[in-house]
């Protein structure tokens, strides 16, 4: 297993424990997993962004401390809405994919469904150059989440 899947599990696991919110010093992080710093902004970059149901908030000195939330939807009509205004202009499949999880996770979409946008947003079904793929993928994948809303 990749080391930055270990320190995505362990956050992940902290974060469960702390009732969705964590406060941790990326040295003693990096410490703890006998890596750079780097690694450990890498991870909670690419793992830990908005898109994914968290928000990051990071603190310079005294070794950087970084606060994690786990953003839970609103429940009821407002929560596809609020999935859909964080989404922008433009979305990666990468990053799409993980907003459909989300959606799945929450139970706001089914499995089916799921499967359906992500076949729908890939990037065979979507045949343009960048950056239009991705300005047309944020808007399928808006038209979708509002019309199932």
């Amino acid at each position: 297993m990749k080391l930055s899947n270990i320190i995505e599990a362990f956050i992940k696991e902290m974060i469960s424990q702390e009732n969705g919110e964590i406060e941790l010093k990326r040295n003693e992080l990096a410490s703890k997993f006998n890596c750079v710093p780097s690694q450990i902004n890498y991870v909670i970059s690419t793992r830990f962004s908005p898109e994914r149901g968290y928000i990051v908030e990071s603190r310079r000195g005294g070794g950087g401390y970084i606060k994690i939330t786990q953003v839970m939807p609103k429940q009821g009509g407002n929560a596809m809405m609020h999935v859909v205004n964080m989404i922008g202009e433009m979305i990666s499949f990468a990053d799409a994919s993980a907003v459909v999880r989300n959606c799945f996770d929450y139970d706001l979409i089914t499995r089916n469904e799921a499967k359906i946008l992500l076949a729908a947003l890939s990037e065979k079904s979507i045949p343009v150059q960048q950056p239009q793929q991705d300005i047309l993928r944020a808007k399928i994948l808006k038209n979708v989440l509002i019309t199932l809303a």
